[in-house]
């Protein structure tokens, strides 16, 4: 049997301060901990945005970037990100960059629980083909940025807070090369 998956907690710098079970550290005092989200694109460009299970415990059926997730103790950034491409997205990706190192927020859903982040964005290239796993992706699509930042303007509600804060951070045009 797997050992149960651990997260990062963290003090208010940033620095590590002890881990914790992540199925206990999200609720509605959640203390401040890492996590990661990725922007993944493909060849032409376009990048994958992903709607939430039904079934997630924090802002279910909403659309949201490609995927995220939380390293584990000791687990580096870049590593966690191909590993939680394996496991949401069931992909392969290349190319993995850090597009903004700092980025932090807290949000609360309509349930009342807290997400409190420390969460470094990246960008990658998916490498083969999507099987994403039916319990962490509902639905997915590949669209052109430009078109994702119409619509997050257009209709924020309808997209995750941290995508809604972190699209006007991402330079626009990030992604390979057309």
């Amino acid at each position: 049997m797997p050992e149960p998956e651990r997260v990062v907690l963290l003090d208010d710098h940033g620095r590590p301060a002890g881990t914790a079970l992540k199925s206990e550290v999200h609720g509605q005092d959640t203390p401040l901990h890492l996590a990661f989200s990725c922007y993944l694109f493909d060849e032409a460009g376009a990048v994958l945005v992903t709607r939430r299970a039904l079934t997630k415990r924090t802002w279910p059926g909403v659309w949201t970037n490609s995927f995220c997730g939380h390293p584990g103790p000791g687990e580096e950034l870049p590593e966690a990100v191909h590993r939680r491409a394996r496991e949401e997205l069931g992909a392969t990706v290349r190319d993995v960059s850090c597009e903004i190192p700092g980025f932090r927020y807290r949000a609360i859903d309509a349930s009342g629980i807290v997400e409190n982040e420390i969460c470094p964005v990246h960008t990658a290239v998916i490498d083969g083909d999507l099987e994403p796993d039916p319990s962490e992706v509902s639905e997915w699509a590949w669209v052109r940025p430009e078109d994702l930042r119409a619509a997050v303007e257009a209709a924020p509600f309808a997209f995750s807070p941290w995508l809604v804060e972190q699209l006007p951070q991402l330079t626009p045009g990030t992604g390979p090369p057309r």
